[in-house]
């Protein structure tokens, strides 16, 4: 896989979240989330709502990997379930599944990203701070200080 790319298996339940993950656009996340979208995550403390926050979040955070596959996708009704494998940080792996949740209108109103292990995970949410803490709030991201 070339670095900075998202790829993933069949499946069309999560495609403008996999394709926002490819080209690492705002733009292209903030088109797949309803207005009042939550997102939840093992990186952040407290939940980030609303499309603009999200959109953010989301367009820093795919950012920071340096390659990432989906690797696993199941729909059960209104949910995808995704599972990923990634790098960032020079080569250091992140493993994780992602839960999103759609409206009738197929827009996402419900995203839970858990990140595994523990040491990349605290990293990742770190770095994410020092990028969007001040846009987002700094209390939401961990630190070592």
């Amino acid at each position: 896989m070339s670095e900075g790319s998202a790829t993933a298996p069949g499946g069309a339940g999560a495609q403008g979240w996999i394709n926002a993950f490819a080209s690492k656009s705002a733009d292209d996340f903030g088109e797949a989330f309803h207005r009042d979208v939550v997102l939840e995550a093992s990186v952040i403390r407290s939940p980030i709502t609303g499309r603009e926050n999200v959109k953010t979040v989301m367009s820093a955070a795919s950012s920071i990997y340096e390659s990432l596959e989906f690797t696993q996708q199941t729909v059960n009704g209104p949910r995808t379930y995704l599972e990923w494998q990634a790098t960032a940080f020079g080569g250091l792996k992140l493993y994780g599944v992602t839960i999103l949740t759609k409206d009738e209108a197929g827009q996402i109103v419900s995203a839970a990203i858990h990140h595994r292990p523990l040491d990349a995970a605290l990293r990742f949410s770190a770095e994410l701070g020092k990028r969007i803490g001040k846009a987002v709030g700094e209390s939401r991201f961990y630190s070592a200080d």
